[in-house]
């Protein structure tokens, strides 16, 4: 069940994104490959890689590996947002940040 609501979060942050490419297009990375990867309805090339981008200006290229971990194990995402240390929980607050952004920049 828990994997289910995190799959669900991740998906409607990718599908508030909207598809809108801007100044990102073009961009390419793990995190617009795994969004392809993960072959959900809601990703296209120009989404993914309008959130790639975004990742691309707000996340570190460690953080941009993690979050694109996300897509094969959500799983791993719940870990991490329940996990009660300083490291991870500023990590979340970053993740939270891009989420944003990716909705504002490409929804």
């Amino acid at each position: 069940m828990m994997r289910a609501i995190v799959l669900l979060t991740c998906m409607v942050a990718l599908a508030a994104c909207g598809g809108r490419s801007g100044s990102t297009r073009g961009a390419t990375g793990e995190i617009s490959r795994a969004c392809l990867a993960a072959d959900r309805s809601a990703a296209s090339v120009q989404l993914c890689t309008c959130v790639q981008g975004v990742a691309n200006a707000e996340l570190s290229a460690r953080d941009r590996s993690r979050v694109a971990s996300f897509f094969d194990d959500p799983e791993v995402a719940h870990a991490t947002k329940i996990s009660d240390t300083r490291a991870n929980d500023a990590f979340w607050d970053r993740y939270r940040s891009f989420i944003s952004a990716s909705r504002r920049q490409c929804g």
